[in-house]
């Protein structure tokens, strides 16, 4: 798969250094990188060329039907901080959240963007509304079927990014009125052929390492939902740190028990880490906590269809 990038005005180096993000503390993150892609420390370095080559990628990011939320996790990784890294890395053509421009300007943007000689990586977040022709969701004066059927085929690669993007997420729950659907569904027969990073929100590290796959060049290996195996190729129950307990049969009777305090099993309470594809114990958000670790027990959320089928949440 060919990923064409931006020249650079200057050096990533000098651009991350006026930043105050030092050489330290980015190959730190590409370590982290590193690790979340199943790799030894040494792939680090790797992975800081691939993000730092003379010329930047240039990423197109459209919303569809969504609450936003894993344009907030991106935004809120930290150490460092994603506009002093991933803003700095690549070039971020055109995001409707964060841009500057608004209205014809922000039209005007997203034509250039496509129609740059160098192409584009398309990141898609939200579930494409396909009822009634897609007159559920506009942007612009367009459907979001519309924008989403002129735009995914001419990328150089398409990911998609979040549940709904991936398989529609809570948008195509029962009954599903606006006929919601993931990017793959929705556009197949134009060829599209996206990689799913699904996750309620997903953990940023595995949009940056499943980019930098595709920046080496190194291919991406896929599971049965689309999914990069790299990250989604064990179940949270086997990474998880509360296995132990539950090999040993200790479960936490409530929430509110010594036992779950003491950190025991959730699984009776209602844990869907056993059937979970995630790597959520292993890259923790931020490098600091994830759901189960904070206390809370695993909601499938990266699965197809998790809100109809892993229900209810909460068992006790």
């Amino acid at each position: 798969m060919k990923v064409t990038v931006h020249p650079a005005v200057e050096n990533v180096q000098e651009r991350l250094s006026k930043r105050n993000v030092s050489r330290r503390d980015f190959l730190r993150y590409c370590g982290l990188v590193a690790a979340a892609m199943g790799m030894g420390p040494a792939f680090a370095v790797e992975v800081a060329q691939a993000l730092t080559a003379p010329r930047r990628p240039s990423v197109v990011y459209l919303h569809n039907a969504e609450c936003t939320g894993c344009s907030e996790a991106l935004l809120r990784t930290g150490a460092p901080y994603i506009d002093e890294l991933i803003l700095d890395t690549l070039s971020l053509d055109y995001h409707e959240t964060i841009m500057a421009a608004a209205g014809e300007a922000a039209e005007e943007a997203l034509k250039q963007a496509i129609n740059a000689k160098e192409g584009f990586i398309a990141v898609v977040e939200g579930a494409v509304p396909t009822g009634d022709a897609g007159q559920y969701g506009y942007i612009g004066g367009r459907t979001m079927l519309e924008i989403g059927k002129e735009i995914l085929p001419r990328a150089n690669a398409v990911i998609a990014y979040g549940t709904c993007a991936a398989y529609g997420g809570i948008q195509a729950a029962a009954p599903n009125p606006t006929g919601a659907r993931g990017v793959n569904e929705a556009f197949a027969e134009y060829g599209v052929k996206a990689i799913n990073v699904p996750g309620c929100p997903p953990n940023p590290i595995n949009l940056v390492g499943t980019i930098v796959a595709l920046l080496k060049g190194t291919g991406l290996k896929l599971d049965r939902d689309g999914r990069p195996l790299m990250f989604y190729g064990k179940t949270v129950h086997e990474l998880c740190e509360r296995r132990k307990h539950f090999e040993a049969g200790e479960f936490a009777p409530s929430f509110k028990s010594e036992e779950a305090r003491k950190g025991w099993c959730l699984y009776e309470l209602g844990c869907k880490g056993p059937v979970t594809m995630n790597n959520c114990p292993k890259a923790r958000f931020n490098d600091t906590n994830w759901p189960v670790g904070a206390g809370h027990p695993c909601i499938g959320c990266s699965e197809p269809g998790f809100w109809d089928s892993m229900g209810p949440f909460y068992e006790n």
